[in-house]
């Protein structure tokens, strides 16, 4: 008989438990709808087709900055956009004379408008345009990542 009981106390306490955990999951389950509902709500803007990089800024002009270099302290790279989507560009290695590499002709926009490509021969093409800088992407005109991303960024010479 006392195994009985037991038997039937310990079935009775599992359902208990079994009960609880049930109203236990649900508050957890309501809970995380309501704050995983409230998360989904975006507070970034949304991005307006008609305001880009090519009709927001004011891009056109010249960019400077030192990118670095494979085997030297890094390259003094000089960029100058024009209106009429023609280019000039300047790369001279530091600590290696005084030979500066040109380059000009035109340019591209992506279809977003928030970058550019060159028509240059052996430099790199691709370029983020923003408020007074350009970032200069990979082959792939992806941004560079890593440690030395930073050092990507020609400032725009603000006369």
């Amino acid at each position: 008989m006392t195994i009985v009981v037991e038997k039937a106390f310990a079935t009775r306490s599992c359902f208990v438990i079994i009960k609880r955990m049930k109203k236990t999951f649900l508050v957890f389950v309501a809970a995380l709808a309501v704050f995983g509902l409230g998360a989904c709500r975006s507070n970034s803007k949304v991005i307006d087709a008609a305001h880009n990089s090519r009709n927001s800024v004011n891009w056109d002009g010249v960019y400077r900055g030192v990118i670095p270099a494979a085997d030297g302290p890094g390259i003094n790279v000089e960029i100058t956009l024009d209106l009429d989507g023609t280019y000039r560009i300047s790369y001279q290695y530091i600590d290696r004379g005084e030979e500066v590499f040109t380059d000009a002709g035109t340019f591209k926009w992506n279809d977003a408008g928030s970058a550019i490509t060159l028509d240059v021969r052996d430099m790199p093409p691709h370029y983020q345009v923003g408020e007074n800088i350009l970032i200069q992407l990979d082959m792939a005109g992806e941004k560079i990542r890593g440690a030395l991303a930073d050092t990507y960024i020609l400032k725009k010479v603000l006369e």
